[in-house]
């Protein structure tokens, strides 16, 4: 699935890391997700979308 997250992170200034402590995740999943190499949950997805102040469909995209 194709997403925003490296975008919207790069925009606040915020490294993998620095979004992975705010997520409770790790940097490996960040990187995963930022990649489309894994799709998060929807649990952590709606955290992601809480996080930005957007809804997730405006963060995660249909391929």
């Amino acid at each position: 699935m194709k997403n925003r997250l490296k975008v919207l992170r790069a925009e606040r200034d915020w490294s993998q890391g620095d979004l992975a402590e705010r997520l409770e995740v790790s940097r490996q999943s960040v990187n995963a997700i930022e990649t489309g190499k894994y799709d998060p949950s929807l649990p952590l997805a709606f955290r992601i979308a809480d996080l930005f102040g957007l809804t997730i469909e405006e963060i995660f995209l249909k391929d």
